[in-house]
């Protein structure tokens, strides 16, 4: 991969670059940001950059939104890295951050609020949050009205209690929470881009991604209204999906989207394609599964903070084989 690709416009990336290359980029990004990125991070990355010509393209849209902290290319991964730590010293905010980089894309007001609906933006905003959580990693809180939340990898949380209300924003992946009584009977909300969720007394997970948020209710209820005014019911034990238009009661609570607070991801007869999904979450690089094996079905417990050791759990239970190409790049063939 070359150094002196030219740097198209944002607005130009805005439209032509691929949306997953897109919020793959904006990770790697998030990643290279960090005070502790390894080395091998870093080659993860270069890796990915050199896969193809949308990761090329998606790598220069994020250069082109965030060049004011350096780009991080080959050979300048030290002095863009000084760069970002030297722009967090003098930022008197987070917030302040994603006010300068709507000026950078040199949008105004309306196309300011037109690009914070895609998925790149959602990775930028999530750097406002109080609370977040890189990939792999889990986090619990306890809030002031002794409410309790759990982040899982890759998350962000904004929380904002009011007079009136208990807001939370979820601005990337999934939270579990654990609602307490209010003193003031102040309502509980979880707002992602989609709608809102209000807590009626209740245990519940949240996952939000590009396209819906996904609901399961464990104990008590949620009433969701998506964006577009419909509301929704959902009683214990049972899940919905809701986004700007529509809402989907979709059957039973899944044990998973409970499950990984305890560290652990449960598979109940489902397909291995969708269990290497939900385990890629939790480690940076490619894990992937060839056709022929992925409709297999899997049940058990598998570690969350160990992969290689999922992994293993499978190949000794399944008749597959892990292939690493790469020691970022994991694939399951049929053995």
């Amino acid at each position: 991969m070359g150094t002196d690709t030219a740097m198209p416009s944002a607005e130009d990336n805005a439209a032509d670059v691929d949306r997953k290359a897109l919020e793959a980029a904006a990770n790697w990004y998030a990643v290279l940001r960090g005070d502790d990125v390894s080395a091998a991070e870093r080659q993860a990355w270069q890796a990915w950059l050199s896969e193809s010509d949308a990761h090329a393209r998606a790598w220069a849209c994020i250069e082109a939104v965030s060049q004011r902290f350096g780009p991080l290319r080959a050979g300048g991964h030290e002095a863009a890295l000084a760069g970002v730590k030297a722009a967090r010293r003098h930022t008197k905010g987070r917030r302040q951050i994603l006010g300068g980089l709507a000026g950078i894309l040199g949008l105004g007001v309306a196309g300011w609020m037109g690009w914070r609906h895609t998925a790149l933006s959602d990775v930028l905003m999530a750097w406002s949050a109080d609370y977040r959580t890189v990939t792999g990693e889990q986090r619990e809180l306890t809030l002031t009205d002794g409410s309790r939340v759990w982040l899982n990898t890759g998350s962000a949380l904004r929380v904002d209690f009011q007079p009136d209300a208990r807001l939370l924003k979820l601005l990337a992946g999934e939270i579990l929470v654990q609602t307490a009584t209010d003193a003031g009977l102040r309502p509980l909300y979880v707002d992602t881009r989609h709608g809102r969720a209000q807590a009626l007394g209740t245990r519940f997970s949240v996952l939000y991604d590009d396209l819906r948020t996904h609901l399961d209710v464990f104990d008590g209820a949620v009433e969701v209204r998506n964006t577009a005014g419909d509301v929704q019911r959902v009683a214990a034990g049972h899940a919905a999906t809701f986004a700007a238009t529509d809402i989907s009661i979709i059957g039973s609570a899944e044990r998973a989207r409970e499950a990984w607070h305890r560290g652990v991801v449960v598979a109940d007869n489902i397909p291995l394609r969708a269990l290497v999904e939900e385990l890629a979450r939790y480690q940076h690089g490619h894990m992937g599964v060839a056709p022929e094996v992925a409709e297999l079905s899997v049940m058990g417990v598998y570690p969350a903070n160990d992969t290689d050791r999922a992994l293993a759990m499978l190949e000794n239970t399944l008749p597959i084989r892990i292939r690493r190409a790469l020691p970022w790049r994991v694939t399951i063939e049929a053995r």
